[in-house]
């Protein structure tokens, strides 16, 4: 299957006049003229930019990997039950919901580098919040404000590396940071909760040294889009601009609503990250309290996941694009399918340890797929609202399904999470089947 860029597109049908008088009817990060001139190979100033958006994934990811294996040291720190783990998942989901309201509008007034800055000062700024043990409902409330910053971060950085020649590699490459960034957080969070015990709090302190790497990382290799938008020349007032690009904004918002493909990829990845964030956020709970595991012994295991993940996300990029990624995603599925239900009916530690790291093997390379996928099927005018939306809805499933499984685990107990997983892999597989198929672009 040919890739074809929503970049490369643009370069064969847009001259620059006609960008020129375009430039407000694209809520990309980055405008029509500025798609034009940027050279979609691989450059030496889009490889740099492409690594910073790895950073950037990275430490999304390990922000994402450290909850499964701290959820054990929050429950008995603030003494709450699983329930309350909840709050966690829904303060997480609001802050995407808050990125998709305002995605469309900010991408009108702030060119790409400064909402990839803001996106990750948001997130630091959450984590200096976190490291000296605040009250329950600050710590909670951090997970919103990083959130929103993570999604600002996420869905622009997508949109840019998806506008780079051979972009299903680099999707996987970002992707795979990400997945990285899973797999050392819970090595590093459970070696300082283990030694430090109460004060455990202080693992964030590892957070904030990357995400200060993270912003001086977008500062440097994005510093040429470190801008405000302006108005258009043809636009007389400053103030004529800012109703234009407001009510362009608004129909971006309202076409992302109107596009059937954006509702049935987005409802895949609902059930997508459910599997990945429910099987990550309560494994370790689920093998101390039900597999009878030793809490330093088995707080490792979220890592084996995602290192599972980071694996499947460089080795099967290649192979999943060559073959086709509808095939080979849906094979994927049943193969995760087996894995978990290995995982549940065989009561063992070590054969659980491994059954987990397969899965997260074969699940890995799903996300980047999808984006690819969205990519190709998404009108280039409103790709940067669509894969937000993507993300948003994406977020709720990875927000619902884990913050349900606490609350019926509260009461029936955490072996709740094995049925759930199942039933969400099997939801996932039918979401993929419905995904449309890439219309075939001319050339």
């Amino acid at each position: 299957m040919s890739t074809t860029t929503v970049t490369q597109i643009a370069q064969e049908n847009i001259n620059v006049d006609d960008v020129e008088l375009r430039s407000t009817d694209h809520g990309a990060p980055m405008t029509p003229l500025e798609i034009a001139d940027e050279d979609t190979g691989l450059s030496r100033k889009n490889v740099l930019k492409i690594v910073a958006a790895g950073c950037s994934f990275f430490f999304a990811g390990a922000n994402d990997g450290s909850l499964g294996a701290l959820t054990p040291y929050i429950l008995r720190t603030y003494n709450v039950g699983t329930e309350w783990i909840s709050l966690i998942y829904a303060t997480t989901f609001l802050g995407w919901v808050l990125v998709a309201a305002t995605n469309s509008h900010v991408a009108r007034y702030l060119q790409l580098g400064t909402i990839l800055t803001m996106g990750a000062v948001m997130q630091l700024a959450a984590l200096l919040l976190r490291f000296w043990t605040p009250p329950f409902g600050l710590y909670v409330a951090t997970f919103f404000l990083q959130a929103a910053g993570m999604a600002y971060n996420d869905t622009h950085a997508n949109t840019f590396v998806a506008s780079v020649k051979g972009a299903h590699r680099w999707l996987g490459f970002i992707h795979a940071m990400y997945a990285l960034g899973c797999l050392v957080s819970p090595l590093v969070a459970t070696s300082i909760a283990a030694s430090v015990g109460d004060r455990w709090p202080l693992f964030y302190l590892f957070l904030v040294g990357i995400g200060a790497v993270n912003i001086v990382a977008v500062l440097i290799t994005f510093r040429d889009s470190m801008k405000f938008k302006v108005p258009s020349p043809t636009e007389s007032t400053e103030e004529i601009g800012s109703v234009s690009r407001s009510k362009n904004a608004t129909r971006d918002i309202r076409d992302t609503l109107k596009s059937p493909a954006v509702y049935l990829l987005a409802l895949f990845y609902f059930f997508m990250l459910g599997v990945g964030i429910t099987a990550g956020g309560w494994v370790v709970e689920y093998l101390v309290s039900a597999r009878n595991g030793r809490l330093p012994d088995v707080g490792y295991i979220p890592s084996g996941l995602w290192g599972g993940v980071f694996l499947g996300r460089v080795i099967l990029a290649e192979p999943t694009h060559r073959f086709g990624e509808r095939r080979m995603s849906m094979m994927y599925v049943f193969l995760i399918l087996t894995l978990q239900l290995i995982f549940w009916l065989v009561p063992n530690l070590v054969s659980s340890a491994v059954a987990i790291c397969f899965l997260g093997f074969f699940y890995g390379p799903l996300f980047a797929t999808g984006m690819s996928i969205g990519s190709k099927l998404f009108d280039k005018r409103i790709q940067p609202t669509a894969i937000g939306f993507v993300f948003v809805l994406a977020q709720a499933g990875g927000a619902l399904f884990p913050a349900l499984t606490g609350v019926i685990a509260s009461r029936a107990g955490v072996k709740v999470m094995q049925p759930m997983l199942v039933g969400l892999i099997v939801a996932m597989g039918i979401a993929w089947a419905l995904v449309p198929r890439v219309p075939k672009r001319n050339e």
